[in-house]
């Protein structure tokens, strides 16, 4: 039975009996999702390495086949043309390789692509609307820059520059705050939410529980390709799944704030594959 993570008839994003199988893979990568998001909503995406996050997210992006129903706006991603849905979804991956060097200006108005016809001049408002991203994650005065020259947490803001240039409804963010020192990770989360409250969806995959239960409405854990738990951080984020999942031995306890705190004890012993 789909999963629904609100109460809106409506949601953004829907999946039923989603699967995904890749390449000469015995099993599939994704089995038998069913979900919903409501639009407006900051989704955290949370599992094991190998559990299907990333498969998750690519096929949101139309970048790879599925069986079942995986529906943006009521409509398969199948049958959306991929221009159209390039200008729905934008993609921030994790320390994205660079073949040729750019300036940062210019990566950040790569985001206009989807928007534009073959051989489209770049205008001042374009020119306008990079500077107002990058200011919006902190890089105002670095347009001049290469990016061979931005360390890696730099370059990941960036992306995310160019994905708010690209104007997509909704933002996947692939492990989106590892190269970022503990300040970055905070003010980048925090760029995240404010572009949510001013009317964007996002999904975001973490390995920092603690830090996906600050900042995300909800969440979504991910086991072995199936789903395991969803929710809000309160409801997911418990010793017994923790001890499930991510086979850890652990204790939960809430913060003053109201956030979640994790004192990790120890592993759990594991049968041999």
């Amino acid at each position: 039975m789909p999963v629904t993570i609100d109460e809106s008839p409506t949601p953004l994003l829907a999946a039923s009996g989603l699967a995904v199988a890749l390449g000469r893979r015995p099993a599939p990568i994704l089995h038998d999702l069913g979900f919903s998001v409501q639009a407006g909503t900051l989704t955290g995406l949370l599992g094991p390495n190998g559990s299907g996050k990333t498969t998750l997210l690519r096929a949101i992006c139309g970048l790879v086949p599925y069986a079942g129903s995986l529906q943006l706006q009521g409509t398969e991603i199948a049958d959306w043309r991929a221009r159209a849905l390039a200008r729905s979804v934008a993609i921030v991956r994790q320390g994205a390789q660079l073949l040729f060097d750019f300036s940062v200006q210019e990566m950040a108005l790569l985001g206009l692509s989807p928007h534009k016809r073959l051989l489209e001049s770049t205008s001042a408002r374009d020119l306008e609307r990079a500077h107002q991203a990058l200011a919006q994650v902190g890089l105002a005065s670095f347009y001049r820059r290469s990016m061979f020259s931005l360390s890696g947490g730099e370059r990941q803001r960036v992306y995310l520059a160019q994905a708010l240039v690209q104007d997509a409804s909704l933002l996947l963010l692939d492990e989106p705050t590892t190269h970022l020192d503990v300040h970055h990770q905070h003010g980048f989360l925090r760029t995240v939410v404010d572009l949510v409250k001013a009317g964007r969806s996002s999904m975001a995959v973490f390995h920092d529980i603690e830090l996906a239960a600050r900042y995300c409405k909800y969440l979504m854990i991910l086991d072995r390709g199936r789903l395991a738990a969803h929710g809000t951080p309160h409801e997911v984020v418990t010793e017994a799944m923790l001890a499930s999942v991510f086979k850890m031995r652990s204790r939960v306890s809430a913060t003053a704030t109201g956030g979640l705190r994790i004192t990790y004890e120890q592993p759990m012993a594991q049968p041999l594959p």
